[in-house]
């Protein structure tokens, strides 16, 4: 094969860094690697330049859309280093015979572990207890057990799944509203629910559903109308999910007590967003799933899916 021959695959995925195990594996099995890590956003023009004699892709959350992949004629494989894929235009990667393939569950300890970290420091008010005394205050408000509450998870995927045992541990009562057929609900420490009954029962509300035309905007005025006063929204899903401007009204009103979002519509956060200044608002970095272990993990297995989709056997494939 000639060097003008061999295949070249784009890593944008931030911790991936040359020369790493990645790096290594991708070089061993006979492919080219390009390093350009994501670090903000990237207008449609740069990433066109980036996916330019590009033949498979190793990306984050690149905003792939069809007028992209127009242009990217020798682009065969994406593959990203996660579990969610909104952000890919797969209609127009099928039809310009692009193979889209995700990791499914390959980070789901990481993101349930981070969402028990997000109620514990809901429930007890850790951050708000945190720049208390930074600013030199000392706060004393109570806070809340975990045990004996509801906690209703939006979605039954491998991260809600995660959650579950997690939950129980700390003696919290769990309830689901899914789209997962019933055969496949088998958990018995779970009680399976329609929304409307999840929300009006539940002490916190975490979202682990992925973003599609129906679930967009799902948690918007009506649905916090709905929730108990005291209770709380995680979202360590996707931002889009939750209707922003409606959350805000929502928890100024008093109508809920608060969220911890580890991710929003627009990342980074907007200096003019409305989640900015909220109290009862906290804004984290959109970190649920990156854990050493995780990274370590969709890193491997993300190069290896590259492999296989460029040999056309790809094994997690979505479209």
């Amino acid at each position: 094969m000639s060097e003008k021959d061999v295949p070249r695959v784009l890593i944008t995925t931030d911790y991936l860094r040359p020369g790493d195990d990645v790096d290594l594996f991708l070089r061993r099995s006979g492919l080219e690697t390009v390093h350009l890590p994501m670090v903000g956003r990237r207008d449609p023009a740069q990433l066109v330049a980036a996916l330019a004699g590009i033949d498979a892709a190793l990306v984050a959350n690149e905003p792939l859309t069809g007028g992209v992949l127009a242009r990217a004629p020798r682009l065969r494989a994406i593959v990203r280093t996660g579990v969610g894929y909104d952000s890919i235009d797969v209609a127009a990667a099928t039809r310009f015979g692009i193979t889209v393939s995700n990791l499914p569950g390959i980070n789901a300890n990481a993101v349930a572990e981070y969402t028990v970290g997000l109620l514990l420091a809901g429930a007890r008010r850790l951050v708000q207890s945190a720049q208390g005394v930074a600013q030199g205050n000392w706060p004393r408000e109570d806070g809340h057990e975990l045990r004996g509450s509801t906690l209703g998870l939006i979605g039954y995927g491998a991260s809600a799944r995660a959650v579950v045992p997690l939950a129980r541990a700390f003696g919290m009562s769990v309830v689901c509203t899914t789209n997962v057929p019933t055969q496949l609900r088998s958990d018995p420490e779970v009680r399976f629910v329609a929304l409307p009954e999840l929300l009006a029962t539940s002490d916190y509300v975490s979202v682990h559903t992925a973003l599609t035309e129906r679930t967009r905007g799902l948690l918007d005025e009506s649905a916090f109308k709905r929730m108990k006063p005291t209770a709380l929204l995680i979202n360590t899903a996707r931002g889009p999910i939750v209707d922003e401007d409606a959350l805000v009204a929502a928890v100024r009103a008093g109508e809920i007590a608060g969220a911890a979002l580890d991710v929003v519509c627009e990342e980074p956060l907007a200096p003019s967003s409305p989640l900015r200044g909220v109290d009862g608002i906290v804004i984290y970095s959109h970190m649920a799933g990156q854990t050493a272990e995780a990274r370590a993990a969709a890193g491997r297995r993300g190069a290896e899916e590259v492999v296989a989709a460029l040999e056309g056997r790809p094994q997690f494939p979505v479209n």
